[in-house]
């Protein structure tokens, strides 16, 4: 707590951004196409927990996922996917259907004048990709895609660790995904293991955004892959003892080297039935950052500096600790208002997919593969912000 009688100036200030906050706050209408699994957590925070979002209507190509949410979120429209493409009201539309759907949706919502934000992957191709941050570009359009991972208060807490020099100059990282597949709980395996899935395009968007987020844009990838479990067998209730083809690769390693001359090493994996590997570490020339799991927002941030025998606990300096998918579309909307590119941007998803793809292309060719997208690396949130706002 602050103490006004120490600081009265910054006090008032505050006071100040909290009525203008209140008095001026405008919300974007948002439409949501897709109500499975990951709906929920989107519409419980863009109804609930962010100030500058309403989420407009619904839509789904099962009718009855489409009312259920309605009804459940008090969302005042259920539409169409056309319907919700020509409502004029709506400003953004989110994509969170299957990803075999993702580029053939996000065209249409960017053709449709409307800015277009997407679950993870953005598409299946790098091609395809590129295509939608193009179209985006030329429609002067936002174009944004999950995991908003990175938002949340750990991985910007790392953020700020990096920026801050704690660690110093960044000379290479660590990231380990592995685990032995989903066929044991999952109720709908079989996509994990066919065209478009694996470890490194389920799980490789979260860690591989968040070392670009603490790091910057890639230049080079080498990998190696294989499928070490050529059939799997479902072993969760509803599809038990079926049997399933294996058709992408199951164990992903390789290296990337940064533009900033820093080296990580990669695994994903879902052939691995148990492990003590770290999710995420960044090594500087002055330290070492343990990184907390990416595909959650908050964790413990821990740092061992050069002159410490021991690792010790930074503070979180961010709010969003807890479950905050959304904030993505949030940040979004305001970046709308304020005419600035989003966050999780189109960009940076584009160079994220291009990586993944470069970790198999590599190991098929037996080559190093030089990447040829780029992005910015995002920047931190802003600090002090009350829970709701995504900037001062």
């Amino acid at each position: 707590m602050i103490d006004p009688c120490f600081f009265p100036a910054l006090c008032m200030d505050l006071l100040l951004f909290n009525e203008r906050k209140v008095t001026g706050m405008k919300k974007i209408k948002v439409g949501i196409i897709g109500c499975g699994n990951i709906s929920g957590i989107y519409l419980q925070n863009l109804t609930s927990t962010f100030v500058n979002t309403e989420v407009w209507a619904v839509c789904d190509i099962l009718e009855e996922r489409a009312v259920a949410a309605k009804e459940k979120y008090n969302v005042p429209h259920m539409f169409t996917i056309d319907e919700m493409l020509n409502c004029k009201d709506i400003q953004i539309v989110v994509n969170l259907t299957t990803p075999q759907h993702h580029y053939e949706i996000c065209k249409r919502i960017l053709e449709s004048g409307k800015h277009a934000y997407v679950e993870k992957p953005l598409s299946l191709t790098v091609e395809q990709g590129m295509e939608l941050k193009n179209l985006a570009a030329k429609n002067n359009l936002l174009l944004g895609c999950a995991p908003d991972t990175f938002l949340g208060a750990g991985l910007q807490t790392c953020i700020k660790a990096i920026n801050d020099g704690l660690i110093g100059d960044v000379i290479g990282a660590t990231a380990f995904m592995v685990c032995h597949g989903h066929e044991s709980w999952h109720p709908d395996p079989e996509f994990y293991y066919d065209i478009g899935g694996g470890p490194m395009f389920d799980m490789g968007p979260y860690y591989l955004t968040a070392l670009v987020s603490m790091i910057g844009p890639a230049k080079t990838v080498a990998g190696m892959t294989s499928v070490t479990f050529k059939q799997r067998t479902i072993t969760s209730q509803k599809k038990f003892g079926k049997v399933i083809d294996v058709k992408v690769p199951t164990h992903v390693t390789g290296n990337i080297e940064f533009k900033n001359g820093a080296i990580a090493t990669v695994i994903t994996s879902f052939d691995v039935w148990g492990s003590t590997l770290p999710r995420i570490e960044i090594y500087g020339t002055r330290g070492t950052l343990l990184v907390p799991d990416p595909n959650t927002f908050g964790g413990d941030v821990k740092i061992r500096t050069y002159f410490e025998d021991e690792f010790k606990n930074v503070p979180l300096t961010h709010i969003y600790s807890e479950n905050s998918r959304g904030i993505g579309v949030a940040d979004m909307a305001d970046a709308i208002q304020k005419n600035r590119k989003n966050l999780a941007s189109g960009e940076l998803a584009c160079h994220v997919l291009e990586i993944m793809h470069a970790f198999h292309e590599s190991s098929e060719k037996k080559a190093f593969i030089d990447l040829k997208t780029d992005c910015e690396r995002p920047r931190a949130l802003d600090l002090g912000l009350i829970k709701g706002y995504v900037s001062l």
